[in-house]
């Protein structure tokens, strides 16, 4: 286990507030005053694919009662068009559109891995995956490898961070080996490569994702990219978003096929904090409070969806070495720990900066929504009025929305406009059309994803009843 030596970037923050001593700022009631309205890009939602029911391992408080737990769908990068979807629940299926079957590709609900979702199913669980570039390729150092994320018992293995501060339950990277990478069910071997504790029940382990635009010849073929929340409960407690001796509230970037002298990856020696002392060097970003989703476009250009506490949902392009501002700033605004001395949970005007952080390209305040989900840019055909647009859902309210992605910069959020979805024929709110009970406020949640295929199309994921969309042009 790494010894682990404190360097919180927020306790300099701290003591410059921006403001003079005697004149706080008030709170903004309303953040974001401009409303967002519906855009003139019309889609039809159709039946694609119903996944099988799950069930909890267990009812833990404030646990909503989803069909199947579907959070992700993409296409296995090896031309076949096979697509993967994980269900928090523990079990990665795949679909093979060319024969219409589905299979379940991986179950780690056994126990064998240390698998455990108990804490919070709404969050924990079988929470990403992603396959190698070289997957399908025979002979290749990455063939029949892919990657899942998932959570564990704390006392299922030793972690690399934070083995002594998991008292709620630990987050996994694990690489498997395929056998046979055409094959629709998994037999191999598998090997555990990353693991950090998690403190509390939420705010864990999300995407992981390579950039497939990437060639041999780029910087980041084969690498991993991973997102990390701040390690849950409420205002980052334990202050994980402006620090860098942890690889919380962060983007981590990783070389799995390669090895060290002291982990199972190798750190790629253009990672951006490679030569800072006491450092987690798999940090490429931070500053994130809880960035669950986050895809590359097809130039390789990442785009971040990161959950906001109270008041502001974001998109964020990803850059080296970028910091996001959690816990002093969220969104465009700052927050009490970037100002001292006032309440915490709203926000307040943007002081002065005293050092350098990255604002969103895009951003909604929660008059609007409640919880940016997924993030993609749409490069398909099948929209043409779509094309080149940043698509990102609300997974509460089961808002979608988009905006242009050209000319989008940092600081200067962008215009967002609602997509419109039709289902059966009207056009209705995801939550309305296929929502279920929310259990943390009043209504219906649409427990709403996004999903992607080989030829770039978009589709819908809905957890309260297990169905897997496709948008389609009117």
């Amino acid at each position: 286990m790494r010894k682990i030596i404190c360097l919180s970037l927020a306790c300099l923050c701290m003591a410059s507030t921006g403001f003079a001593a005697e004149v706080l700022p008030e709170p903004l009631a309303d953040p974001i005053p401009e409303k967002i309205f519906k855009g003139d890009i019309s889609v039809t939602a159709v039946e694609f694919l119903r996944l099988p029911q799950t069930l909890d391992s267990s009812a833990a408080p404030s646990t909503n009662n989803a069909y199947a737990r579907i959070q992700y769908m993409q296409p296995i990068p090896d031309g076949s068009g096979r697509l993967v979807i994980n269900d928090l629940r523990g079990v990665l299926y795949i679909y093979d559109e060319a024969h219409n079957t589905l299979d379940v590709l991986l179950d780690i609900r056994d126990g064998e891995y240390g698998f455990d979702d108990s804490m919070f199913p709404n969050e924990t669980g079988l929470a990403g995956f992603a396959f190698h570039p070289q997957f399908g390729q025979p002979g290749r150092p990455g063939y029949g490898k892919f990657y899942t994320a998932f959570s564990a018992s704390s006392h299922s293995g030793e972690a690399d961070y934070l083995d002594d501060n998991s008292e709620n339950h630990e987050s996994v990277i694990r690489e498997w080996t395929a056998i046979d990478a055409s094959s629709n069910i998994f037999a191999g071997t598998s090997r555990e490569i990353f693991r950090i504790g998690q403190f509390a029940q939420n705010h864990n382990i999300g995407t992981l994702a390579f950039n497939y635009s990437a060639t041999p010849q780029d910087a980041d073929y084969g690498l991993l990219f991973a997102s990390l929340g701040d390690g849950g409960a409420a205002n980052d407690p334990n202050e994980n978003g402006q620090s860098l001796t942890v690889p919380m509230s962060s983007i981590i970037r990783i070389d799995p096929l390669n090895s060290d002298r002291r982990s199972s990856y190798a750190i790629p020696e253009d990672n951006p904090f490679v030569d800072v002392a006491d450092a987690a060097a798999e940090i490429w970003a931070y500053g994130l409070r809880h960035p669950q989703h986050f895809s590359f476009d097809n130039d390789g250009t990442m785009y971040i969806a990161d959950i906001g506490q109270n008041q502001i949902e974001e998109i964020n392009i990803g850059v080296a070495g970028a910091n996001y501002g959690w816990r002093l700033r969220e969104g465009m605004f700052a927050t009490a720990f970037g100002i001292g001395n006032v309440r915490p949970n709203p926000v307040y005007p943007k002081p002065i900066d005293d050092q350098e952080f990255t604002y969103p390209v895009l951003q909604f305040d929660h008059d609007e929504g409640n919880a940016v989900s997924s993030v993609y840019v749409y490069r398909g055909s099948g929209i043409p009025e779509l094309v080149g647009k940043v698509v990102f859902s609300d997974m509460v309210t089961g808002r979608v929305f988009y905006a242009d992605s050209n000319g989008l910069e940092a600081g200067k959020p962008g215009l967002i406009q609602e997509l419109r979805i039709r289902f059966d024929g009207r056009e209705q709110n995801v939550a309305d059309a296929v929502g279920f009970p929310n259990t943390y406020g009043r209504g219906n949640r649409a427990g709403l994803r996004l999903g992607m295929d080989a030829d770039g199309e978009l589709y819908l994921l809905t957890k309260g009843d297990g169905w897997v969309r496709k948008l389609i042009s009117e």
